[in-house]
């Protein structure tokens, strides 16, 4: 059985990265960053579309799809033997895990937009992380539908609700909510 988990931090407009579809030095925060790496840390597979990775030192150890529309269905990537290609128009989600060899555990995944939406009915956690003081107007949501929609109107509508907040940085109001399926 497959738990799968989302995590994101996002401008206080939803945003999460900016105009030029990069993640800026304004959205990235000591604690926030501390507890995304131990998220990926304890996960059996990380997934994130073509152009999104977490940048960090553990990164190359980790197993990982990676979405991409330059395969036709599911194929081994030839730059790093840890990860799989997947294309979803060619195959399911659990052929590419099969592929990857992950049957059971915690998937983490970490975008972009297009790929946190694929997952929204499935999330059995969605690390929702904010940063208050920040805005990037022109940005890029989190959700393809933020900013007409905020990213807690989009979770909420697919059956996710908050339950814990963590503050991740005091100094800059950073938290992380856990959004969860369930009463």
């Amino acid at each position: 059985m497959l738990r799968i988990e989302g995590y994101v931090i996002v401008s206080a407009d939803g945003m999460l990265a900016d105009a030029n579809h990069v993640m800026p030095q304004a959205l990235k925060f000591k604690g926030d960053l501390e507890f995304f790496t131990a998220g990926l840390d304890r996960a059996d597979l990380v997934v994130h579309g073509r152009n999104s990775y977490e940048d960090q030192p553990n990164s190359p150890l980790r197993k990982r799809i990676i979405l991409t529309h330059r395969v036709t269905n599911i194929a081994a990537d030839p730059d790093n033997p840890k990860a799989t290609l997947w294309n979803p128009a060619g195959a399911s989600f659990e052929d590419a895990c099969n592929r990857a060899g992950v049957h059971d555990g915690t998937v983490a995944i970490i975008g972009g937009p297009s790929v946190f939406e694929m997952f929204l009915d499935r999330y059995d956690t969605f690390w929702l992380s904010e940063a208050p003081h920040v805005t990037l107007p022109g940005g890029e949501g989190c959700f393809p539908r933020v900013p007409d929609e905020s990213p807690q109107a989009v979770l909420t509508s697919h059956g996710l609700q908050p339950r814990e907040t963590r503050i991740l940085d005091a100094a800059n109001d950073v938290r992380v909510t856990a959004w969860r399926r369930g009463p």
